[in-house]
């Protein structure tokens, strides 16, 4: 493919509506947003602050026991993150976990050329940069976020530093990398053996999944790099789709009319790759 994914410009945190009792978190918060950032091309995430947030919107965290959970709420941050921002580029080291509450993150491969293709998805249900619980790591592909919206992020070395303390977290840590790694394996041989057309339909129904929502704010040039197709591929597979009745697209927005049709075009991976499925699938007791 010739086009390739560009990061929104660099954007600061800001601090809003601070109160005299969390001087201590303005401060951390001033050290994050004062940090050089890796690339001009990466848009950082603004930091929001108003009542506890309920971490436990993501599926993974919300497995932790109680105790758990209390360890890690200290060090957790409220973001939100806008479409085409990059968390993680490959071979870099990673510095922040993200879990998302809401929005959808892909998992890119990136050749030498430019071109992407992507291997995996993170939503409500997982998160990015996990393993480095286990210690330092870097990222294998390019973490961007295909959907917008809000997420859990906590600086790496708290995290690594309770995973060490807590079975249950370095539990949960395994867990959901032996889950997210046979995803990848599905989706590397439904990018191989399958056509396009009933990939996209796999790929919409997974979007669904991912943020509870049958409205999908996505442009043909995302899904395009998603599929590894052109553009013109994905405008000419979208129109059969919204003349089946299956769709309805509108300029950066697809919304689903019939489950039960893209179910029909989807190819088996989408039934494999649920993940209560793929957990069973797999003997992982999640």
């Amino acid at each position: 493919m010739s086009e390739s994914l560009l990061a929104p410009s660099e954007q600061r945190l800001s601090l809003l509506e601070l109160s005299s009792d969390r001087i201590r978190e303005a401060v951390e918060l001033a050290s994050f947003a004062a940090s050089p950032p890796c690339r001009s091309a990466r848009q950082e995430p603004s930091l929001e602050h108003g009542p506890l947030f309920q971490h436990r919107g993501n599926r993974l965290l919300a497995t932790l026991p109680q105790e758990t959970l209390a360890l890690l709420e200290p060090d957790l941050k409220e973001v939100s993150v806008s479409q085409g921002s990059v968390f993680l580029e490959p071979g870099e080291v990673i510095e922040r976990v993200y879990f998302p509450q809401s929005g959808m993150i892909s998992l890119l491969v990136v050749s030498r050329e430019g071109d992407m293709i992507e291997v995996s998805t993170v939503g409500r249900e997982g998160a990015v940069g996990l393993h480095r619980g286990l210690g330092g790591r870097r990222s294998f592909t390019r973490a961007t976020v295909q959907i917008p919206g809000r997420f859990s992020m906590i600086a790496a070395h708290a995290f690594e530093r309770i995973s060490l303390s807590s079975p249950s977290l370095r539990e949960m840590i395994a867990r959901y990398t032996e889950m997210l790694w046979a995803e990848a394996q599905q989706i590397a041989a439904c990018n191989a053996v399958h056509d396009a057309s009933s990939r996209l339909c796999r790929w919409l129904l997974q979007c669904a999944d991912h943020i509870d929502s049958l409205h999908i704010p996505l442009t043909q040039e995302f899904l395009a790099q998603m599929l590894g197709v052109r553009r013109t591929t994905v405008t000419l597979l979208a129109q059969e789709l919204q003349k089946r009745g299956a769709v309805k697209y509108s300029r950066g927005r697809v919304t689903i009319l019939s489950r039960d049709m893209l179910e029909k075009c989807a190819c088996e991976c989408y039934e494999v790759i649920q993940h209560e499925k793929l957990a069973l699938k797999i003997g992982v007791n999640w």
